[in-house]
């Protein structure tokens, strides 16, 4: 209630009954412009969906408050009694308020102007039933719209979080890391602003609108008719301020998520920041985003300050219309005190349902822009899925013979292929390396066996089937990678090992880590297993690192192992270190091994050159040594030997 109404402090803050409930995210009576803009746009995430990109980012297309709604309401399907409930709630308080403010005029008009206090006592307990009942109702309403907007919060973000889980490794080289969180945190509450708290401060505003408006028309409609010439003006002023409030939202998630990209970018290479004096160039990217943040949020709160301003001005010259009018009616004998209090504090109730019509536009259309970049991820198709239902093969024992045949692939948007008609055969228990110079493809085999892609000619088969025809989560359960990034995960020793097999005993984790020569550098920690660590712990070397995850792919115990480049960053003493886990690691079991680090190669049965996506030699280290060939250059190049060394 603004303060140009000067009765309704009194009713609001006297023993009436209680508003109706309102939205739990910011769509009440008595939110401003400005909290509603920064509850659904500082608040939530930046990036694809600004009207202008940031650092190479595509701008979004402009998508309708009406689309943007049909797309995420059906994720409110299990909550949709609830809002029912809720709504009704909404209703029962909004008419326990018109009731409150009818029992006020009736109590002015007898028991106040007559002075009799037995005419107090009637009024007066009907008031208070009232208040009582509207309290109930508000209260149910209240937590009720609270449980149920979290509870579309949950399942949107789960749903968004999911998808994202099933996106190939090229969509996250496409967008940063800082942009996505932002939109699994801000995004998702903008939309549940748009859906759940949306549809309740709507029919909370409408309801109320109906009821005053009524009740006003009731008491004098000739005040009601003066009363509403301006209410259209509401709508106008909303409706100029909804295209640059939407703009301006674009704007500030665009910089939030720029300002988290750069804080987390650079604290993740806080050593090459340092070792480069990067310390004034991170800290002006900082500046940088944080001013064009600070532009969009300042333009954002002086015009959302300026709508608040106008919309007051509007109410003012209403009231003061009404309480000219009626000084002049209670001049002629031909209306009361009570009934001229009454019926404005009817205004008071009026106004603020009808200004929160247009603010929930504004509310929306400012929600759009969240819209737009959670459905860049959801519209973002997966590079692979599971079969259909009845059409994937049943389960079975997997011996681990491994085939590519004639297989081709291109990364999508890429001009050139990156495989040609590869063609290998892996069979248990034997070891097959793969090499290379770099970009010749082959991190790409190990991409297409674990089937984060499939191939765009030929066939990736186990044991004879189609990777295609067998559900994803069967696949990676019997192929275990070991990336050429060391995996840490923030946690203990004990659970980053575990997380090769969740459910393994104590023993079985310990047993690993003795197979993979973890187990006694673990034990000196003071912590031991229990020792805490993360991505770029400082307790522990880069060897030590990339034994824990040999220790997680030993837990793991599938019948295939990929290991892609599982000696690259280590030195040569530590390099040395892990030779030894790692051929135990690969005993028994299908290997294929990618690398350009030729240590393991004369223990490998079989080895595949590549070169320009193609397999150029294939053979045992002798026979490719003694060809002469692409094979001899590399290791020759790595052991200074020349062409024709063979001293292995």
């Amino acid at each position: 209630m603004t303060s140009t109404v000067p009765s309704v402090p009194t009713a609001r803050t006297g023993p009436t009954a209680p508003t109706a409930p309102t939205a739990p995210t910011g769509l009440s009576h008595g939110d401003s412009p400005t909290t509603q803009l920064r509850a659904v746009g500082a608040e939530s995430a930046p990036g694809h969906g600004g009207s202008r990109g940031r650092e190479g980012e595509p701008a979004a297309p402009h998508l309708p408050a009406r689309v943007a709604f049909r797309r995420f309401w059906p994720l409110a399907r299990g909550d949709r009694r609830w809002l029912v409930l809720i709504c009704l709630c909404v209703v029962a308080a909004a008419l326990a308020e018109t009731a409150a403010i009818l029992l006020f005029s009736n109590l002015t008009d007898h028991a106040l102007q007559q002075g009799s206090l037995s005419a107090f006592w009637s009024p007066a307990g009907q008031w208070f039933a009232v208040a009582v009942l509207g309290a109930t109702v508000g209260y149910t309403g209240n937590s009720l719209a609270v449980w149920t907007a979290e509870r579309f919060v949950l399942r949107l973000r789960a749903r968004v979080f999911g998808h994202v889980q099933d996106l190939p490794p090229h969509f996250f080289q496409r967008h940063r890391q800082g942009d996505l969180v932002e939109r699994l945190t801000g995004d998702v509450e903008a939309i549940e602003q748009m859906v759940v708290s949306g549809v309740v401060g709507t029919v909370s505003a409408l309801f109320s609108t109906v009821f005053f408006a009524t009740a006003a028309f009731w008491l004098r409609w000739d005040l009601a008719l003066a009363t509403f010439v301006l209410a259209p003006l509401f709508w106008l002023a909303a409706r100029r301020f909804s295209g640059r409030i939407k703009a301006v939202a674009r704007e500030e998630r665009v910089a939030d998520g720029a300002i988290t990209s750069v804080v987390e970018e650079s604290l993740g290479n806080i050593v090459l920041t340092q070792a480069y004096n990067r310390k004034a160039a991170e800290e002006k990217r900082l500046r940088r985003e944080a001013g064009a943040w600070m532009r969009a949020s300042v333009a954002g709160a002086r015009m959302s300050e300026l709508y608040e301003q106008l919309v007051q001005v509007i109410e003012t010259l209403c009231v003061l219309a009404v309480i000219g009018l009626g000084a002049w009616e209670i001049s002629q004998d031909r209306m009361t005190i009570g009934q001229l209090l009454a019926f404005a504090a009817f205004l008071g109730y009026l106004y603020p349902p009808i200004r929160n019509l247009g603010q929930l536009g504004l509310t929306l259309t400012a929600a759009t822009a969240g819209a737009e970049r959670l459905l860049d991820i959801l519209d973002a198709e997966p590079a692979v899925a599971d079969p259909p239902p009845g059409a994937a093969v049943a389960p079975w024992r997997v011996h681990g013979t491994v085939e590519f045949d004639q297989v081709g692939f291109r990364y999508p948007g890429a001009e050139k292929r990156t495989l040609a008609g590869v063609a290998l055969t892996a069979g248990p228990g034997e070891f097959v390396l793969i090499t290379g110079a770099s970009g010749a493809g082959k991190s790409t085999v190990s991409k297409l066996l674990l089937r984060f892609y499939d191939p765009a000619e030929g066939s990736v088969r186990l044991d004879g089937v189609p990777l295609h025809s067998m559900p994803l989560a069967f696949l990676r359960e019997n192929v275990t990678l070991l990336p050429q990034e060391t995996l840490i995960l923030h946690g203990t020793l004990r659970e980053n090992i575990a997380c090769g097999r969740p459910g393994a005993t104590d023993h079985e984790i310990v047993q690993a880590a003795r197979d993979a020569a973890a187990h006694d550098f673990i034990t000196a920690l003071p912590e031991g297993y229990d020792t805490r660590i993360d991505p770029h712990t400082a307790q522990l070397s880069g060897g030590q690192l990339q034994r824990v995850a040999i220790a997680r792919a030993m837990l793991r115990n599938a019948p295939v192992l990929v290991l892609d480049e599982p000696t690259t960053g280590l030195d040569a003493l530590s390099a040395r270190q892990v030779i030894g886990p790692l051929r135990r690691l690969m005993s028994g079991r299908t290997t294929i091994t990618i690398t350009h680090d030729l240590n393991l190669a004369p223990d490998a049965d079989r080895i595949l050159v590549l070169d320009h996506g193609r397999v150029v030699e294939n053979g045992t280290h002798r026979e490719l040594l003694a060809w002469g060939g692409a094979y001899a250059r590399l290791h020759g190049s790595q052991n200074g030997t020349g062409v024709s060394g063979s001293g292995h």
